[in-house]
């Protein structure tokens, strides 16, 4: 679970909306065999940057970075 750590509901909520974002943004990019990997991956970084980010769209920018340097 990559969202348990995340305890403040206002925290969970942007995490979510942001995975959400960064996913429609990357998901047509990758390889149809790890798509759900993938996504696993990617809420694993968002969870990891809340406390970095300033808003839901900050958040999803830095993890769509974040998964690229990874690749």
């Amino acid at each position: 679970m990559p969202f348990s750590s995340l305890t403040d509901p206002i925290d969970l909520a942007r995490a979510e909306a942001a995975l959400e974002k960064a996913w429609a943004e990357l998901k047509p990019s990758l390889l149809a065999g790890s798509v759900e990997q993938e996504r696993n991956n990617l809420a694993y970084i968002v969870a990891s940057l809340v406390p970095l980010a300033l808003d839901e769209d900050d958040l999803a920018r830095r993890a769509i970075d974040r998964f690229r340097e990874k690749a």
